[in-house]
């Protein structure tokens, strides 16, 4: 039986596409916040593509989180991120980045450091990095809160001491950057917005 095609949110700037970024979602799966990352990223001259990535699994409420997670296949997952990409170049991005959160802002980290399939990676507070830590084959940021209950502060530590400007929020938990939600930081998300977009620009509209 032929695989299922890949789903995914697509987000156009206005102007002709010249960048793009892959935007993965959360351990919770596609979510309205996501799409506005995307809506975001288009509004700052970006193509940006969310793929659902637990599609296989039927999809972001199919199951809970562990279920959707403990379902992905590392090889199928990173072909999924490279077929987006796919989908980015092939309406006009010259070069692609990679963005995340939570087991997202980890895949990031691990396209960055296993595949050459982007040129400029940004993740947001991902679980695990300190685990996998290599050396990135894009210029790759990563973001954490000092209050984040789910990455300890050890491991945070660790990453940082592999990647020096790594940047820690002080006071700012998980899904910091998550709007509308009660672990909404404000400051700490416009500050990594600024910095992702500098990031972006500097390495996907050389």
């Amino acid at each position: 039986m032929a695989d299922i095609e890949l789903p995914y949110f697509l987000a156009r700037p206005a102007a002709p596409v010249t960048a793009g970024v892959v935007v993965i979602h959360e351990g919770g799966g596609m979510s309205p916040q996501l799409l506005r990352v995307c809506q975001r990223l288009a509004g700052e001259g970006y193509a940006a593509i969310a793929p659902d990535l637990f599609f296989r699994a039927g999809g972001s409420e199919a199951a809970d989180f562990a279920t959707l997670i403990g379902s992905l296949d590392r090889d199928r997952t990173a072909g999924d991120l490279a077929e987006s990409a796919t989908v980015l170049r092939g309406l006009g991005a010259r070069k692609v980045g990679v963005t995340g959160f939570c087991m997202g802002g980890a895949l990031t980290y691990r396209a960055a450091t296993t595949t050459s399939t982007f040129d400029a990676a940004v993740g947001f507070y991902g679980a695990g990095i300190s685990r996998e830590l290599g050396t990135p084959r894009c210029p790759t940021l990563l973001f954490f809160g000092d209050a984040d209950p789910y990455i300890p502060q050890a491991d945070i530590d660790t990453v940082v001491a592999h990647h020096p400007d790594t940047v820690v929020y002080h006071g700012a938990g998980h899904g910091f950057f998550r709007d509308k939600s009660e672990n909404y930081d404000q400051a700490a998300a416009e500050d990594a917005w600024k910095r992702l977009l500098a990031h972006f620009d500097s390495n996907l509209r050389a």
